[in-house]
């Protein structure tokens, strides 16, 4: 990672980049994409979309959803799985 002067702002695709990949080498498991990311007051937090078991047909490969915060200079603070579901599921939104 670039390293930043306190109090520099990253942009928001080095967020991206940098939650799925400490997140991806702390679960030894492939991020397959990052379905959101906002600034807080503390830094940024981010939705990362992990493989968790490969399964054939790919549609039924077991996916989790980790909520990922890290500080202002996109160093991890801390993650938390809060969904796990098959990669074909739809959710369903009222």
């Amino acid at each position: 990672m670039t390293e930043k002067k306190s109090g520099e702002r990253l942009p928001v695709s080095q967020i991206v980049q940098q939650a799925a990949s400490e997140l991806a080498m702390l679960l030894d498991r492939q991020a397959q994409s990052v379905s959101s990311v906002r600034r807080t007051d503390d830094g940024w937090t981010a939705q990362v979309e992990v493989l968790e078991l490969e399964r054939v047909p790919p549609t039924t490969s077991v996916m989790a959803s980790y909520r990922v915060d890290l500080d202002h200079q996109g160093q991890l603070l801390e993650y938390e799985m809060v969904r796990r579901y098959s990669r074909g599921e739809v959710e369903r939104r009222r």
